[in-house]
C-alpha cells in the first residue's frame, strides 16, 4: 500500500484542492495551467514507476485513474467557470467523461473490469497537453505558441477520446451480454 507509485498518486490527489484555489481564488490561470502539466506529466511516471520497480497493487490501479478523472474534471469545470476553454470543448470533453464513469461503475458492480486502453491514453496526453494551453491561451501568454497546440490536440484528442469511450462501451456490452 505504501509504495513510491501510490504515493504520487495521492500527492496528485492532494494537488487538486490546490489548483481550485489558484484558478478560481486566484485567478491565476497560469500556474492553474502549470499545475494541469505537472499532475497530468506525474500521471505517467506512477505507472512507469509502478510497472519498473514491481510495485503494482490493487489500490494503485484504483488510485490512478480516479486521479486522472478528478484533475481532467476539475480542469474542464474549472476552465468552463473562468472561460478559458471553449464551451463546446468543455462539455464534450465532461460528457465523455461522465459516459466512462458511467461504464466503468456498471463494470464494476456486473464483476467486470474495464482494461484502459491505449487509444485512450493516447487521447488523456493529447487532452493534458491541450487543457493547459486553452488556459495559457486565455491568460494571453504566448497564444501565438500554445494556442495551434491547444485546438490540434484539443480536437484530435477529443475525437479520439469519444473514439475511446466507444470502445469502452462496447467491451461492457461483450460481458456483460
Amino acid at each position: 500500500m505504501l509504495t513510491i507509485p501510490n504515493a504520487i498518486s495521492f500527492a496528485r490527489l492532494a494537488l487538486i484542492p490546490y489548483f481550485w484555489w489558484v484558478l478560481v481564488g486566484q485567478n491565476r490561470l497560469g500556474l492553474a495551467a502549470a499545475l494541469i502539466f505537472l499532475i497530468g506529466g506525474t500521471d505517467w511516471v506512477d505507472g512507469y514507476l509502478a510497472r519498473r520497480l514491481h510495485q503494482e497493487s490493487k489500490l494503485g490501479a484504483m488510485l490512478d485513474p480516479v486521479a486522472d478523472r478528478l484533475m481532467i474534471g476539475s480542469a474542464l469545470v474549472g476552465g468552463m467557470i473562468v472561460g478559458a476553454l471553449p464551451l463546446w470543448f468543455g462539455l464534450l470533453t465532461v460528457g465523455r467523461e461522465v459516459v466512462v464513469s458511467i461504464v466503468a461503475v456498471v463494470s464494476y458492480f456486473t464483476g467486470n473490469s474495464i482494461t484502459v486502453s491505449r487509444v485512450g491514453k493516447v487521447a488523456t496526453f493529447m487532452l493534458y497537453g491541450a487543457i493547459p494551453s486553452f488556459y495559457l491561451v486565455s491568460a494571453d501568454i504566448a497564444p501565438w505558441i500554445f494556442g495551434p497546440p491547444a485546438w490540434i490536440s484539443g480536437v484530435l484528442g477529443l475525437i479520439i477520446y469519444w473514439y475511446a469511450a466507444i470502445g469502452y462501451l462496447t467491451e461492457m456490452r461483450r460481458r456483460i451480454g
